[in-house]
């Protein structure tokens, strides 16, 4: 490149050295900052970069001299403090949704967002069973393709799989095409599920992102009626256990207060509780999908909560209890 193109690219060294070498706590002298320019083969004078710098200032970037001897140019403010940047890079490597290439990949990204000084702080491994091995490009793909159909309001198409005893996709409907109205994206329990409408059921149903194949934007409108409208995701989160559908159903439970941790920390702190037995115990009364995943959640807790009603519901996690334990004493 000619010197003179390296001059009209002058500005932009300047941001990126500033960006990548300083923070509130590290800055560049002006023999430094030309030192790094002249590396780049770039020859300037101080006079030129205080003017660079002042320009950068207008522009509404936050550089500042720092209180050194000799003085020293610095970065201070960014898009994202080290702590919002922390929770960025721990909300992705705990994704088991991102294999470990793909997680690597994305905290890279994150990291150049600060200083090389503030990326020795964010040099830290979160491991997560169940991560995938490799990432399909293609997960990436669905889910943009999903947000596309939620933005432009129309249907999507795509096959539905499951797995067999031999491990093998067995794709559902006999391979025939879902079409559905995509309602939103809801992340769970380390997955991504589309929350749509499905013309066939009348019903709200829940798809795992990563078992959906040749999906497709389609050329019709997006249905709307009175139970799409309604639908309160936050509101589903609570009663929903790792979104399996169910029969929503209120609940009364008698809660040990040994286990009221475990209640708040699934039905949130404005869960109706009313203390009882002195404080010793609570009788709690939630919104729940009644579902075998919420049976199992409930049979963790063991003796310490206690369905007091419906009696119903009652009636159907004994059955399902018994069933379990009818099979374990089968000859």
């Amino acid at each position: 490149m000619s010197a003179k193109n390296n001059q009209k690219l002058k500005l932009l060294h300047v941001m990126d050295i500033l960006t990548a070498e300083t923070d509130p706590d590290h800055g560049l002298t002006m023999p430094e900052i030309l030192e790094r320019l002249q590396e780049q083969g770039i020859s300037s004078e101080r006079k030129s970069i205080y003017a660079d710098i002042e320009a950068l200032r207008e522009f509404g970037w936050d550089i500042r001299k720092l209180p050194t001897q000799p003085v020293s140019y610095a970065l201070v403010e960014r898009d994202f403090e080290i702590s919002q940047l922390t929770l960025l890079i721990d909300a992705v490597q705990s994704s088991r949704f991102l294999s470990e290439g793909s997680s690597r990949a994305l905290v890279k990204s994150i990291k150049h967002m600060a200083s090389k000084h503030e990326q020795k702080l964010l040099n830290k491994q979160v491991h997560v069973h169940g991560r995938p091995k490799t990432q399909a490009q293609s997960d990436f793909v669905t889910v943009d393709k999903l947000q596309q159909a939620i933005a432009r309001k129309c249907k999507v198409s795509f096959h539905y799989f499951k797995y067999n005893a031999d491990k093998k996709r067995v794709a559902r409907k006999g391979g025939a095409s879902h079409v559905v109205t995509p309602i939103n994206l809801t992340y769970s329990d380390g997955n991504y599920y589309l929350v749509a409408y499905s013309d066939t059921d009348e019903q709200i149903r829940n798809y795992r992102v990563d078992r959906m194949d040749h999906i497709a934007l389609s050329d019709q409108a997006a249905q709307h009626n009175k139970a799409i409208c309604s639908y309160n995701p936050d509101d589903v989160g609570k009663c929903a256990f790792s979104m399996y559908d169910g029969e929503r159903i209120t609940a009364t439970l008698h809660v040990n207060a040994d286990v009221m941790n475990v209640i708040i920390d699934r039905f949130g702190t404005d869960v109706l509780a009313v203390p009882i037995e002195g404080g010793a115990a609570a009788r709690v009364t939630v919104a729940v999908k009644e579902s075998p995943v919420f049976y199992g959640w409930l049979a963790t807790l063991g003796t310490n909560v206690v369905i007091e009603n419906p009696v119903s519901l009652r009636t159907s996690y004994t059955a399902w209890l018994t069933g379990i334990v009818d099979l374990y004493q089968q000859d």
